[in-house]
């Protein structure tokens, strides 16, 4: 990515891999290598983000098991943040816990009340190797926190619990995109998440 350059205006899109397959329940690899083919992942990563109309996306949602990470999201005050972060870790959460709508471009079209601490830091590096530390409030904590749990082979599902995560599978097994047997078997499998 050239400085100044628009994200993702050189890469691919590529398609969003949905839940129940099994590379979202993978954790990724570590990036060992800086170099173009990692630039272009994160080209790619922004592409794909953009033609979802997403506000973060994880590499292992279009199929790669890397520990990279995109996001162009707003704060609850509406400043936009934007950027990359691969190998991350979330060294910081804190706050106040609020519950609000969270959905997963790998679940189109559903959502459920998931909690989340409103403060978190993300520490890694970007796409040269230069460490980058991430802080976010409010929205963009809980984006920090949705794309690094992606990476540890975590959906929000897992956070949500009870009468939400009912609705939630019941609006999965409802959803247009999910009409495919094995994609339903996987979904079947999918764990009971805190406090069932």
């Amino acid at each position: 990515m050239r400085h100044g350059a628009i994200p993702g205006s050189s890469g691919s899109v590529r398609p969003v891999r949905l839940l129940g397959d099994p590379v979202l329940r993978t954790p990724c690899a570590e990036v060992t290598v800086f170099d173009g083919e990692l630039a272009r992942l994160v080209e790619d990563l922004f592409a794909s983000m953009y033609a979802a109309r997403g506000v973060g996306l994880a590499a292992n949602q279009i199929g790669v098991p890397l520990r990279v990470f995109v996001y162009d999201c707003p704060d609850d005050e509406d400043r936009r943040h934007l950027g990359h972060v691969v190998n991350p870790r979330l060294v910081e959460t804190g706050g106040v816990a609020v519950t609000g709508p969270e959905g997963c471009l790998s679940l189109p079209g559903v959502e459920a009340g998931t909690s989340r601490l409103d403060h978190a830091v993300v520490e890694g590096r970007d796409r040269t190797g230069a460490p980058v530390r991430v802080t976010g409030s409010g929205f963009f904590a809980r984006c920090l926190q949705h794309e690094t749990d992606h990476l540890d082979g975590g959906l929000y599902l897992d956070r949500v619990a009870g009468l939400r995560r009912r609705r939630a599978l019941r609006a999965v097994r409802r959803a247009a995109w999910n009409r495919d047997p094995e994609l339903a078997a996987a979904q079947a499998a999918v764990p009971a998440g805190p406090g069932g």
